[in-house]
């Protein structure tokens, strides 16, 4: 008798939906109080992370982690993305780090975002990734009790200073069910010489070489772990603005390698077989259930 086939081990596509001003490496040179007169470039750029998706063979369908400021104020990217079949999620409403939120103010800030979005897009928004993946232990019941079922912002590598931790999460678990019916969803990393580096997408994905970036993400999947995959729309814009004065750390960290993001992510596209979130959480056997929203 000859063996049913199993299916491949899924890969993850996720884009945060912000603008270049909202990122937190250019915090210390763009005030909060500008947003509103900086010159959105995020419409253009979603349009163009849309045209190589939809470019790539047989079409990409994608998690979009969406900011609630732009979904405010572009309502139209949002029904947009879910009008092409792609799941919308939320990335908070005004990224802040949740470092610097109140356990009333964050959850102010997603029931905001995850009404906006739910409006937009007329379906239930079921997940949810903190800005600059600042998750904290604190957030989860927060999260549950909203009527979110997954997180997506545990990046389990080398340390950083702005990445969150939780517990109950083993190094290297893709998918982990952290309260009952609520799971983290973990971007991927991989283990070298000892040391998790990040291997979902930012700075490491536009500075090293993209075969070995491609040879890690399959050696990822070859172990059997879900990859996961991040990328934001600013990331394919070089001509975006550059604003002086910005310490040379945070330059490095937002400006390394966009002018080759977009010929990298459209190789990565082709090389790989992409699904959502919620199709991962299916694939995985995890049943949620999302109580009723509302905290």
């Amino acid at each position: 008798m000859r063996r049913a086939p199993s299916k491949p081990t899924p890969a993850v596509l996720s884009v945060d939906v912000e603008d270049w001003f909202h990122v937190e490496n250019l915090r210390p040179v763009i005030d909060r109080d500008s947003w509103k007169s900086q010159k959105s470039r995020v419409e253009r750029n979603v349009d163009r992370l849309h045209e190589l998706m939809a470019a790539s063979a047989g079409g990409v369908t994608c998690t979009w982690f969406i900011l609630g400021w732009v979904a405010e104020r572009f309502p139209h990217v949002v029904r947009r993305i879910a009008d092409a079949g792609h799941e919308v999620a939320s990335h908070g409403y005004s990224h802040d780090l949740l470092d610097d939120l109140s356990h009333e103010a964050f959850r102010t800030d997603v029931l905001r975002s995850k009404q906006l979005l739910e409006d937009l897009a007329g379906e239930p928004v079921r997940g949810y990734r903190a800005p600059s993946f600042s998750i904290q232990e604190w957030a989860i019941p927060v999260l549950h009790e909203a009527g979110f079922v997954y997180d997506s912002s545990l990046f389990p590598s080398v340390g950083h200073d702005r990445y969150g931790r939780l517990s109950g999460v083993a190094k290297h678990q893709a998918v982990a069910e952290i309260l009952p019916g609520f799971f983290e969803i973990s971007v991927s990393s991989m283990t070298v010489a000892s040391v998790s580096v990040p291997w979902g997408g930012g700075g490491y994905f536009r500075l090293l070489p993209y075969p070995i970036f491609r040879a890690g993400a399959r050696k990822i999947l070859r172990s059997g772990r879900p990859y996961v995959f991040y990328i934001h729309p600013w990331e394919i814009d070089p001509d975006q603005p550059r604003p002086g004065g910005l310490p040379r750390l945070y330059s490095f960290r937002h400006y390394v390698g966009l002018e080759r993001c977009e010929e990298r992510f459209r190789s990565l596209l082709a090389d790989f077989r992409w699904t959502t979130m919620a199709d991962l959480l299916e694939q995985s056997g995890c049943v949620a259930q999302s109580p009723a929203a509302g905290v």
